[in-house]
C-alpha cells in the first residue's frame, strides 16, 4: 500500500489554498487530507468523427429515432473516433513494441495490487496505472477549451491538470500539445466545497470537521509512487453527441472532476503525459454516470476497436443494433468488469481443466480489461491452451522474444492454426482467431499473445485477464442498467472489406 507521507500533505493543502486563492471563489483556509486510490487504466481517443463516421451515423440514427418512439424520452449517443498508441498486428511489431506491451501490462498489473481500504471525501476507488491505449480530445469550460484526455473502462478517475500546477508536464512525446485548466477563465467554473452534494454522497467519505469554508479534496495515489493531488471544480464538459439528422453536434454537460494541482512520478514524465483522465469503470463516480443522473444518457456504453489498423470507435449510450447477446456482471469489490468463463475450447476441444478454476472470488475470476493490452491466464490454463494450439504443429520451435513465446512461420496463421472460443454464463462465446492471438513480430514470426498471470505478479495467478488483444473487432457493449456485458463480432475499422461489416453500416 502506498501512503501520502506528510510533506504531501503540506504540499496538497498549500496547493489546494492555492486554487481557492486563485479563483477567488472561497477564503484562503487550510484543509486536512484525505486519501484515496484510484484505478486509472486509461485509452486514447479521439472524439472528431471521419467522414465515414458520418456515413454510419445516418444508419444508427433512423434505429434510434425508431426505437425512441416506442419508449420514453430519446436515447442520446456521445461518440468518439478512437486511435491506438501500441500497433500489435498489421505490419508486425518491432521488437521494441513487443517488449512495450508487457511492460505497459505490468505496470497495470501492479498497480491494481495496491489495497483499497479507504475512499475519498470526492471520489473513490482504487489505483491501477497511469499509462494508456488510447485518447481523446474534450472539451471544458466557457468558452470551451480543448484538452487531451485518456479514456477506459477499468478507470472511475475524471480529472485535469489545473492552473496553478506544481510539476504537471509542460510537453508530452505522444501529443502535439498539452494545457492546463484554468478555472479562473471559464464563466461558468465553480469549486466544490466539501458540504456539497457531490462531495457528502453514500459512495464518498466526508471528514467531521468539514465546514462551507473547506474545498472538497482530490487526490489519486498510486502503487509506483505517482499521484495527482488537488480540488474538485464542477464545469461544463463538451462532447458530440448522435443528432436527430444523422450526424453529431456538439453538447455539453455541467460535470464534477478532479482539478490536479501537482503531479508527482509517472504522471509528470513527458513519455506518456496527457491533460487528464476520463474513467468508465464500473462505479458510481464516472463521467457516465453523472450523465446519466443528469438525464443526458443512459448508463450503457460501448466500444469496438480495431487492433489491425488502430482505431474504431467509442459511444456513450444506447446502441440499438446490431443486437447482442449478453452475461451477467459478477458484483465484486474491484471497479473492473467480471464475468463467469464457464470453459475454453480449442478448435471445437473443451480443454480439460480443474473444476474450480473459473470460480470468481477475491483475486480470481475473468476480468473484461480493455487496457490490458494482451491476455492473461492461470498457470494450468496456460499450459494447457499452448499444448491445444500448438498439437498440430510438433516441427514449431519457440523461442524467447521479450518473454513472449515466438516462432517463424511461413505460412498463413489463420489456416494452420484453431480457433479459441471462451465459453460465458449465458452460452455467450469469445471467438478469439489466430490472427487475434498470434502477434506477427518483425515478417514471418509470431508470438503467442496469450501469457502465464503468475509471471507477470504473483498476487494475479488465478485471474484471467482478458485485454484488447481478444476484445478488440468486436462490438462491446456495457449496460450498468441491466448489469450485463455483451459482444458481436464486428469490423471496427475505418477501412472496409468485401463481406466485412463496416463501420458505415453499424450505425
Amino acid at each position: 500500500m502506498t501512503f501520502i507521507n506528510e510533506r504531501t500533505v503540506s504540499d496538497w493543502n498549500s496547493d489546494v489554498v492555492g486554487l481557492a486563492s486563485y479563483i477567488g471563489q472561497i477564503e484562503e483556509t487550510q484543509t486536512s487530507c484525505w486519501i484515496s486510490k484510484i484505478r486509472d487504466i486509461m485509452l486514447r481517443i479521439d472524439p472528431y468523427p471521419s467522414a465515414k463516421l458520418i456515413a454510419w451515423l445516418n444508419h444508427m440514427d433512423g434505429l434510434r429515432q425508431t426505437h425512441a418512439s416506442s419508449t420514453r424520452g430519446t436515447v442520446a449517443i456521445g461518440l468518439f473516433q478512437v486511435r491506438r498508441k501500441f500497433s500489435i498486428m498489421g505490419g508486425g511489431c518491432k521488437g521494441s513494441d513487443i517488449g512495450a506491451l508487457q511492460t505497459h501490462d505490468r505496470n497495470r498489473h501492479l498497480r491494481r495490487l495496491v489495497a483499497a481500504d479507504f475512499s475519498l471525501g470526492g471520489l473513490g476507488g482504487i489505483s491501477t496505472s497511469s499509462t494508456g491505449l488510447y485518447y481523446t480530445e474534450i472539451g471544458i469550460g466557457t468558452p470551451a477549451m480543448e484538452y487531451y484526455v485518456q479514456v477506459d473502462t477499468g478507470s472511475s478517475a475524471f480529472w485535469v491538470n489545473c492552473i496553478p500546477c506544481k510539476q504537471c508536464p509542460r510537453k508530452s512525446d505522444i501529443l502535439k500539445k498539452l494545457t492546463l485548466y484554468d478555472p479562473r477563465s471559464s464563466v461558468s467554473s465553480k469549486v466544490v466545497k466539501c458540504d456539497d452534494m457531490f462531495c457528502t454522497s453514500p459512495d464518498r467519505d466526508v471528514q467531521p470537521e468539514c465546514n462551507t469554508s473547506l474545498l472538497c479534496p482530490f487526490i489519486a495515489t498510486y502503487a509506483d509512487g505517482g499521484s495527482t493531488i488537488g480540488a474538485f471544480v464542477t464545469d461544463l464538459v463538451h462532447y458530440n453527441q448522435l443528432s436527430g439528422n444523422g450526424l453529431t453536434q456538439s453538447t455539453n454537460t455541467s460535470l464534477t472532476f478532479g482539478c490536479g494541482l501537482q503531479q508527482s512520478g509517472s504522471l509528470n514524465t513527458p513519455e506518456l503525459a496527457v491533460d487528464g483522465i476520463i474513467g468508465f469503470a464500473n462505479s458510481n463516480n464516472t463521467m457516465l454516470s453523472q450523465l446519466a443522473a443528469a438525464g443526458k444518457t443512459k448508463k450503457i456504453f460501448s466500444h469496438c476497436l480495431d487492433s489491425r489498423n488502430g482505431g474504431g470507435i467509442f459511444a456513450i449510450g444506447e446502441v440499438v443494433e446490431p443486437k447482442v447477446k449478453t452475461t451477467p456482471l459478477v458484483q465484486n469489490s474491484w471497479i473492473l468488469y467480471l464475468v463467469n468463463l464457464k470453459m475454453i475450447d480449442v478448435g471445437g476441444t473443451t480443454l480439460q481443466l480443474p473444476a474450480n478454476i473459473f470460480e470468481t472470488a477475491e483475486m480470481k475470476g475473468t476480468f473484461i480489461d480493455s487496457g490490458t493490452t494482451l491476455a492473461y491466464l492461470p498457470e494450468i490454463v496456460y499450459k494447457e491452451l499452448m499444448l491445444a494450439v500448438f498439437a498440430k504443429h510438433p516441427d514449431i520451435t519457440l523461442h524467447d522474444t521479450d518473454n513472449l513465446e515466438c516462432f517463424n512461420f511461413l505460412d498463413s496463421v489463420d489456416d494452420r492454426f484453431p480457433k479459441i472460443s471462451l465459453q460465458f454464463e449465458n452460452d455467450l462465446a469469445l471467438d478469439v482467431y489466430p490472427h487475434d492471438y498470434l502477434l506477427e513480430y518483425e515478417g514471418k514470426q509470431y508470438c503467442f499473445g496469450f501469457q502465464d498471470a503468475a509471471k507477470q505478479d504473483d498476487g494475479f495467478k488465478d485471474m484471467f485477464l482478458l485485454g484488447d488483444m481478444v476484445i478488440s473487432n468486436k462490438l462491446v457493449v456495457y449496460d450498468m442498467e441491466k448489469i450485463v456485458i455483451g459482444w458481436t463480432e464486428y469490423n471496427c475499422g475505418e477501412r472496409g472489406c468485401e463481406g466485412c461489416m463496416t463501420v458505415e453500416r453499424f450505425l
